[in-house]
């Protein structure tokens, strides 16, 4: 069942069915005015990846205006939000040539103005008699691999990346893009300002040898939240893309690209039984509400499936989820946390602070919206699926 925009909800999150997504306004709203001034600072273009998001109401409130500009991770978020007036798209996944059509449809139907990315002669050959074969010079970005993390190709490639562009023709090369995925598995501010640096001066080495070749390469793209958040010089890149931060989730605190009290979404759960001989508080959201994300296990802070707050998002001290089955959260003490399992009846509510915010909400069709204000109010209603 997918809510509608807007739609006013009564009573407060004790209210509410469980488990679902709580969306802390001010908290998303504090978290994009952050990088915004950041970014300004830089003198770069910003444009947010809403692969998190899913959602119009939150797109509005990240984009500079209502028509973008945005990146998206899936051919079903471009179609989403082209429908609704967001024209200026970057599909930022490596483009399958079965795909094209789809692309095609999405511009000329709704007139978006949908990039692409590529990172091989081939993919380069298939845009090109795609463009051709339908009268649609499709814009495209040659993906750069800043870091060996995943896809794209090496900043010094010259010979591969000068035969990649020379090949688009008649489709249309805007640029160079790349994403410094690396940087999660960093925690040092030095550290992750040295990754931004490094994921700079590849984009901008990768441009450079478009350019000596005579080739057009006006955008020069660049994003994740951890090298966003750390970069001190952007110098050369004309925009950055980034989209978890608005978020914020327990990964990217460990991180440091945020603090535990800036993260904005949560999972409401209910306290549904007790286990007082393995020390347990059993909730009815497991894995299935949480996901399965253990992204904090390889960090300095192990928080387990999540951390435990009130329903006023107070962390509960030492309180975890432990262990995840499908529908059961297993809540616990941390290992040698030193604090007292809390007296937490059957009934009781309380948020849950996840992992991954790209994974626990892909669990969900809507946000349960913590207005500005404070109180509960509006359901926002997000898509899942390609």
């Amino acid at each position: 069942m997918t809510g509608t925009t807007g739609r006013s909800a009564a009573g407060g999150l004790d209210t509410l069915d469980t488990p679902c997504l709580i969306l802390d306004e001010a908290k998303l709203l504090a978290n994009l005015q952050g990088m915004r001034s950041h970014l300004d600072q830089l003198g770069v273009a910003f444009r947010p990846h809403l692969k998190t998001a899913k959602s119009i109401d939150v797109a509005r409130r990240a984009m500079t205006s209502p028509r973008g500009p945005a990146t998206v991770s899936t051919l079903k978020e471009a179609e989403y939000f082209a429908e609704r007036g967001v024209h200026d798209l970057t599909y930022a996944v490596g483009i399958a040539p079965h795909k094209l059509d789809r692309v095609g449809a999405i511009r000329g139907r709704w007139g978006a103005d949908l990039a692409v990315i590529l990172d091989s002669v081939a993919q380069a050959e298939a845009v090109a008699a795609w463009s051709g074969a339908n009268g649609d010079p499709l814009p495209v970005f040659i993906e750069i691999d800043a870091d060996g993390h995943r896809s794209g190709v090496k900043p010094d490639d010259a010979d591969l990346i000068r035969a990649i562009g020379g090949r688009l023709a008649p489709a249309s090369l805007r640029g160079v893009l790349l994403h410094a995925g690396d940087s999660y598995g960093l925690s040092d501010p030095d550290s992750l300002a040295a990754a931004a640096e490094a994921e700079r001066a590849a984009a901008c080495r990768a441009a450079d040898i478009l350019r000596a070749a005579g080739l057009a390469c006006p955008v020069v793209s660049v994003g994740s939240t951890p090298t966003a958040r750390h970069a001190r010089d952007l110098s050369g890149v004309t925009e950055v893309r980034a989209g978890v931060f608005m978020f914020g989730d327990l990964v990217q605190a460990g991180i440091g690209s945020c603090a535990v009290g800036d993260i904005a979404v949560s999972v409401l759960t209910t306290v549904i039984g007790h286990r007082p001989d393995r020390g347990w508080i059993v909730t009815d959201a497991g894995w299935m509400a949480m996901s399965r994300d253990r992204g904090t296990a390889r960090q300095a802070v192990d928080q387990g499936y999540g951390l435990v707050c009130d329903l006023d998002g107070v962390p509960i001290p030492g309180l975890i989820v432990a262990e995840a089955n499908q529908e059961h959260g297993v809540v616990a003490l941390r290992a040698a946390s030193g604090a007292r399992l809390p007296d937490l009846p059957v009934g009781t509510k309380l948020r849950i602070l996840p992992n991954h915010a790209c994974a626990t909400a892909a669990q969900y069709d809507r946000y349960h919206v913590l207005g500005k204000d404070g109180r509960f109010g509006e359901i926002w209603p997000r898509i899942n699926g390609w």
